[in-house]
């Protein structure tokens, strides 16, 4: 473990500059410093005084934070297969997080779900086939078509349609989430 860069990453997280830290833990910023760039080794009285003013246990400090996943590949996908259209969820649980990134295949003259007005915005990127982007109270439809990229606040429902008689596929993103 590399204990100098995980104060110096568990002190950034906390907001705290060097002399902040230095003055709660009561040792000098030069000596932290050298502790962060591994130029010195602190004791473990030293260790367990830097950790506490942290807001840690020193046990808590050895345990290594799980890494988030970062790449994503077809084996972490999910498909969901409609009549109309397939979903694949490129990115798992990503209802937790702040986006939501999906890859829409929709069939020919078929539409994807409705959805309804959210507080939110949404982005589409035709990667085959042309879609029209349909909004449910109004008559004005917009043709999107391979390599072109729609953006929308989700204030009106709205839907894609695929009029023509190939495959359309389309990268759809919303935040927040709400495929």
């Amino acid at each position: 473990m590399d204990i100098g860069n995980r104060i110096r990453t568990l002190r950034i997280k906390k907001n705290l500059t060097l002399q902040e830290l230095a003055s709660r833990t009561e040792l000098s910023k030069g000596f932290l410093s050298q502790i962060e760039h591994n130029l010195s080794s602190p004791s473990i009285q030293t260790l367990e005084d830097i950790t506490e003013a942290l807001g840690m246990k020193l046990s808590d400090f050895f345990v290594e934070e799980a890494q988030e996943q970062i790449v994503f590949g077809t084996k972490d996908e999910f498909v969901d297969e409609q009549d109309d259209y397939v979903i694949h969820w490129i990115v798992p649980n990503a209802q937790k997080n702040k986006m939501e990134p999906i890859i829409l295949d929709l069939q020919p003259g078929k539409s994807s779900q409705l959805i309804n007005p959210h507080d939110g915005e949404e982005i589409g990127y035709v990667l085959s086939g042309r879609v029209k982007l349909c909004f449910a109270d109004q008559k004005k439809n917009y043709t999107v078509k391979k390599g072109e990229t729609f953006y929308i606040k989700g204030n009106i429902a709205h839907y894609l349609l695929n009029g023509s008689n190939k495959l359309a596929s389309v990268l759809w993103i919303s935040t927040p989430p709400i495929f």
